[in-house]
């Protein structure tokens, strides 16, 4: 019996990491070894340097991610975006499903940027200290493994896109032995270190700690502690996939891709254990691309990009065309040296507990409030990224000209975006982003320190970004909780 023929065109598998910080992967620089296997996977691949999530949260991220668009284009920047995606844009499911994929999304479901998938699975991806230890990824493989196998082996002519969304870096942080102690080996709980005092009196945010962190901790270091230990634990895991796509003998015919949606801020800049703020922690994120016959082995590109570019790249790899329209481009490229770098200097969004857009340029980032914020943050910040890369000094007020400049420069770009796709900024237009409907803007920080609640894991899932339309068809279709 003649073997199967297999198709001409790669796979396509999308590893999407929620709330995963670059800066602690040890293939990125991080002093702590917490991606062993990652970074022997980015020996074989593309190691992109400088790769920013221009929209913060997870919504604005994927859709940007899925779609090729910015946050003009997608019309998202929410993390509770209300209604569907719109119809304008066509996501990268969508669109590789047209060229003949099958496809595939585990752990995404319900989301308004997931849309145009054959296949949604789902897996358990929270977990609190009641419920002890939560191996997520794990949770992920058992529902992955036989999906990759079914795909691998029921049409071998026929390519497929798997997008999997990770979750083991999103708080809680409750990775399982022996990675829990893998990077701490203190006292959590000294009554000498205060470290932990201004955390659990955070009121929005108390509640959701004290269902996860252990009772009566003390010392921050333990909980960061834990964020390093469910990177290593999920390394570990995506280490079987990868062993799993080379045993079906299709590693090499496959585009694997490992990209965050955005960081996470752990200790830094008071915005505590989650990822809000536009400071560099929840903005900068990995991005990782392996596929041998067209991308050379242990590449590290330097040059600045988007999300908004990884569907023109994954596209010229698959070698699949399209007449849409993007506003990313293939990093080719930059991998080829045909570009230094994409645009060095960007408008970057923030609506998931906080609202507010600004603009950064290698020197410069600017944020400027929308409305009150619940961390009493002033509303006008500015840092020297060179002189002060931790975003330590706000020097608003002393370098004002700075200030008008890049402001200007903000808003000429907004007005031009806003000209080309004959929309409005969708930042301007987020009244109940907060998810209190008829509230309205903030008028003082203090209104929206009190109005502001995650609560338990079970409420905080609720929380997450889905559109109306897909809450009530999910709660219809299932009666697993969703996960952000």
């Amino acid at each position: 019996m003649p073997a199967a023929k297999t198709s001409a065109r790669p796979n396509v598998l999308l590893i999407a990491v929620d709330s995963l910080r670059a800066d602690h992967m040890s293939c990125y620089g991080y002093g702590h070894q917490t991606t062993p296997h990652i970074d022997r996977f980015a020996q074989d691949a593309v190691l992109f340097e400088q790769t920013y999530s221009a929209h913060i949260p997870t919504t604005s991220a994927y859709a940007s991610m899925l779609t090729g668009r910015d946050c003009f284009g997608t019309q998202v920047v929410a993390l509770r975006h209300q209604g569907d995606l719109t119809p304008k844009v066509t996501t990268l499911a969508e669109i590789l499903r047209g060229a003949g994929y099958r496809t595939g999304c585990v752990g995404f479901t319900g989301n308004p940027t997931a849309r145009g998938f054959d296949q949604y699975l789902d897996y358990p991806g929270w977990g609190s200290w009641n419920e002890g230890r939560s191996p997520k990824a794990q949770n992920l493989n058992d529902v992955t493994h036989p999906l990759i196998d079914r795909l691998a082996r029921q049409s071998p002519q026929k390519p497929f896109f798997l997008m999997l969304r990770h979750m083991d870096t999103h708080s809680p942080y409750l990775p399982p032995a022996p990675f829990e102690r893998m990077f701490y080996h203190g006292d959590e709980r000294d009554p000498k270190n205060r470290s932990m005092q201004p955390v659990m009196a955070f009121k929005p945010f108390a509640d959701f700690f004290s269902t996860w962190m252990p009772p009566g901790i003390t010392d921050k270091d333990y909980v960061v502690a834990q964020y390093d230990g469910a990177v290593a634990y999920m390394d570990a895991c995506i280490e079987a996939l990868f062993r799993q796509l080379e045993t079906l003998g299709i590693l090499d015919r496959t585009i694997v891709v490992l990209n965050g949606d955005h960081g996470e801020t752990l200790y830094d800049h008071e915005c505590w254990f989650d990822h809000h703020g536009l400071y560099e922690p929840t903005l900068y994120v990995p991005l990782i691309i392996r596929y041998p016959k067209k991308l050379p082995a242990g590449a590290r590109v330097r040059g600045y990009n988007q999300h908004k570019d990884l569907v023109p790249t994954l596209l010229d790899l698959a070698g699949v065309k399209s007449n849409l329209k993007f506003d990313g481009r293939s990093l080719m490229r930059l991998v080829r040296g045909r570009a230094a770098s994409f645009e060095s200097e960007f408008y970057i969004t923030e609506c998931t507990w906080m609202r507010k857009h600004g603009w950064r340029t290698p020197q410069w980032k600017l944020i400027m409030a929308l409305e009150p914020d619940f961390h009493f943050k002033p509303p006008v910040e500015l840092y020297n990224l060179i002189d002060d890369p931790l975003e330590q000094n706000n020097v608003a007020a002393r370098e004002s000209d700075v200030v008008a400049s890049l402001r200007r420069r903000m808003e000429t770009f907004i007005q031009k975006r806003q000209k080309q796709t004959r929309t409005t900024n969708p930042m301007l237009t987020q009244g109940d982003w907060h998810g209190h409907t008829g509230l309205g803007p903030f008028k003082t920080s203090q209104q929206a320190y009190d109005t502001l609640h995650i609560g338990d894991p079970k409420t905080a899932a609720r929380l997450q970004s889905k559109s109306r339309k897909a809450t009530r068809r999910t709660k219809r279709t299932r009666r697993k909780e969703t996960r952000e």
